[in-house]
């Protein structure tokens, strides 16, 4: 089993000569351009980050609007932030890439770029949070935490160090574990984690990939849930983990990775739809403060590795248990008020336009940073954040420390 990166070396070698044949500054491209106007507002309330942005060479800045941060600015959320030492400029960094990519870069497959958050208050992802970007429906989207999704309105604004898109809304920082649980409305995963004790594992460990069984796949094995021990479901909890690797969807390749306690995932990518054993992924790359989860459609059985395939048209249960009259492991788990929606294409496939790479430029995984993914270490912070709120601008709860 690969993790492959997607950003082609390509891309990066038009990035540099379109670099080179610029002598715009970063300082006069926000001040010359009337939709930037509040962002260079906010930047100069910040000098340090000003000034390491300015400073700073290959780096992607994904650049709010006017309007965006003007939403943000009426809601109360940076003035809320600005009391909280260091949380706007982990905002600002979560909006920069350590990379230089284009427009022309990004395609239907998700690709994931790591930006120059790494403040261990909020993100515990080896080399720096990450984005998602892609082209939905002609568009170029830029995806954070809880499944925002942001356009870019205006691409492609050299300046000496790399490139500027302005964007119609903030990013949001992604969450802990049990934030994002609670926003998908994985009551049964939620309260299955807390009820084994695995709580304090997920929200810490760095570098983690989930796959997270929706409430249905529970439910339909409630016969079997009914009988485990705490131990017995720690341990299927617990081979529902990729410990030491973040997997995004359009970074599996087809074979086998180990997970977490023990045993073996089969990993089937067929047509754009990403299989673990029989499982079907069905909301792919939700972000996490210290990983991605994947919300799947039955819980896996350990040591039944038997693949998926496109053709299934019920979800599998490897159990062969009955449904329950109501989901396991809810009771007095609260649900979430609104929840994280699957990112709608005009390619239903998880992993929209997915091609295996042949000859990877990269690995994703952890530790092992990509060809396109080295973070300038002259850039110290950058570009700017979230929602509508305080809470959405860091995904409610993202910080570590807290589940």
């Amino acid at each position: 089993m690969q993790f492959k990166y997607i950003f082609g070396a390509a891309a990066a070698a038009v990035a540099v000569k379109a670099q080179e044949a610029n002598s715009t500054n970063l300082t006069s491209l926000l001040a010359g351009n009337s939709e930037l106007s509040a962002l260079n507002t906010l930047l100069s309330a910040y000098p340090d980050v000003a000034g390491a942005l300015a400073n700073a060479t290959n780096i992607t800045i994904f650049a709010p609007s006017n309007i965006a941060l003007q939403s943000a600015n009426e809601s109360g959320a940076l003035s809320t932030l600005s009391a909280v030492g260091g949380a706007v400029q982990a905002l600002l960094q979560y909006h920069v890439l350590g990379s230089t990519i284009y427009a022309s870069g990004i395609s239907e497959t998700p690709a994931f770029a790591p930006t120059l958050l790494t403040n261990e208050t909020y993100t515990n992802v080896t080399g720096g949070q990450v984005v998602e970007a892609r082209v939905v429906d002609g568009g170029v989207s830029i995806i954070s935490g809880l499944k925002n999704n942001v356009s870019v309105t205006t691409p492609n604004l050299n300046f000496t160090g790399g490139v500027v898109h302005i964007i119609d809304g903030l990013l949001t920082i992604p969450p802990g574990v049990g934030e994002a649980l609670t926003a998908a409305n994985l009551t049964a995963l939620l309260g299955a984690v807390e009820a084994t004790n695995l709580t304090s594992a997920l929200s810490t460990t760095p570098d983690i990939t989930i796959f997270a069984p929706n409430n249905a796949a529970f439910q339909a094995i409630g016969s079997a849930v009914a009988n485990l021990t705490v131990e017995q479901a720690a341990a299927i909890l617990e081979y529902h983990v990729i410990n030491g690797t973040v997997a995004y969807s359009s970074t599996l390749t087809n074979g086998s990775v180990p997970a977490l306690g023990g045993g073996n995932l089969t990993i089937t990518v067929t047509d754009g739809e990403v299989f673990v054993n029989q499982a079907r992924v069905i909301n792919a790359d939700i972000l996490l403060a210290n990983g991605v989860l994947h919300v799947i459609d039955s819980v896996l059985k350990i040591n039944d590795t038997t693949a998926g395939n496109s053709t299934q048209t019920v979800p599998a249960n490897p159990y062969s248990a009955s449904a329950g009259t109501e989901v396991p492991y809810t009771s007095g788990v609260a649900s979430a008020t609104t929840t994280i929606a699957a990112l709608v294409t005009s390619n239903s496939a998880v992993a929209s336009g997915y091609v295996a790479p042949t000859d990877a430029v990269g690995v994703n995984s952890a530790g092992k940073p990509s060809a396109s993914a080295s973070a300038s270490s002259s850039a110290g912070a950058a570009a700017v954040t979230a929602g509508v709120g305080a809470a959405a601008l860091f995904g409610g709860a993202a910080f570590i420390a807290g589940w």
